[in-house]
């Protein structure tokens, strides 16, 4: 297992853990327009619940591997919260939001990296 996809299902669980809704792994390693290994997937009812999700996965993620995200874009708002650590991205959302941009769908051939829920 690559330091990628151990980052990737960290922050799935992590997601997970907080009650992120229908949390998905998309592996993009096989996709040539790729523009990471990784896009974790999620979301949250409303904007403190975005906003708890993305404390969350920052706390185990840097409990975990000492790392931070190379870029926070979105916190302010919790609309869309994108946390980079390069060669994964989470993308952490509001329902309505996810349903505006579906990435699911843009990416869908992507295959999808199973993860242990808690």
């Amino acid at each position: 297992m690559t330091e990628s996809e151990v980052l990737a299902k960290l922050a799935a669980q992590a997601l997970d853990e907080k009650k992120g809704i229908d949390v998905q792994i998309l592996d993009l390693r096989g996709l040539p327009s790729a523009p990471c290994a990784f896009f974790v997937i999620a979301s949250g009812n409303v904007p403190s619940h975005v906003s708890s999700l993305c404390d969350h996965v920052h706390e185990v993620v840097k409990k975990a591997t000492g790392l931070n995200p190379s870029k926070l874009e979105g916190y302010n708002n919790a609309e869309w919260i994108l946390m980079d650590y390069f060669d994964v991205v989470v993308h952490i959302f509001q329902q309505e939001k996810r349903n505006f941009y579906r990435l699911e769908q843009l990416w869908a051939d992507a295959s999808r990296l199973e993860f242990t829920s808690k």
